[in-house]
């Protein structure tokens, strides 16, 4: 198996949020690569403007998400390429697949052909889809440039972690 075919596993130590399908970010989703950190929180952000959006908002909604992924997945795959991360293929395919249905869905927008509800639809499958990408390439990157930009394994702080345990225990 060549170094960019690897079987990708997930880091164990990447956090694993109690509510996978939150459409609100929380500490929970962390990975420890701040930069990465800090565009997920924004994918986040912007995703949630495709599940409120209505009929007159959704073709802004869209080029908003449009533009936010395109920059974050050419950021992460840059970092893939640039550093030789080895399990780089199904990442970007992943990121490619993604931009792919976006794509058609500004089509069939512009032809007239959806509405909101089709772009609200979207915006419930990318957080359907995104913890699972997070956690499993993701956290992978983030431990991989972490290793390569400060020579050790990402450490995450999260705020109030163990409270709502606490709380219903």
């Amino acid at each position: 198996m060549s170094d960019s075919k690897q079987a990708i596993q997930r880091d164990p130590a990447a956090p694993t949020p109690k509510a996978d399908t939150s459409v609100l970010w929380s500490d929970a989703r962390l990975l420890g690569y701040q930069p990465m950190d800090l565009v997920h929180e924004e994918f986040y952000d912007v995703a949630l403007g495709l599940i409120g959006c209505s009929d007159d908002t959704a073709a802004a909604a869209l080029k908003a998400f449009a533009e936010h992924a395109q920059s974050h997945f050419d950021q992460e795959d840059e970092w893939m390429l640039s550093t030789g991360f080895p399990p780089r293929d199904c990442h970007i395919d992943e990121h490619a697949a993604v931009l792919k249905s976006v794509h058609e869905v500004s089509e069939m927008l512009a032809q007239g052909r959806a509405g909101a509800q089709l772009v609200q639809n979207l915006g419930r499958q990318l957080f359907s889809w995104f913890p699972g990408h997070a956690d499993y390439l993701d956290s992978a990157l983030a431990a991989w440039m972490t290793k390569k930009t400060m020579g050790g394994k990402p450490v995450v702080l999260r705020r109030n972690a163990g409270l709502h345990a606490a709380k219903n225990a």
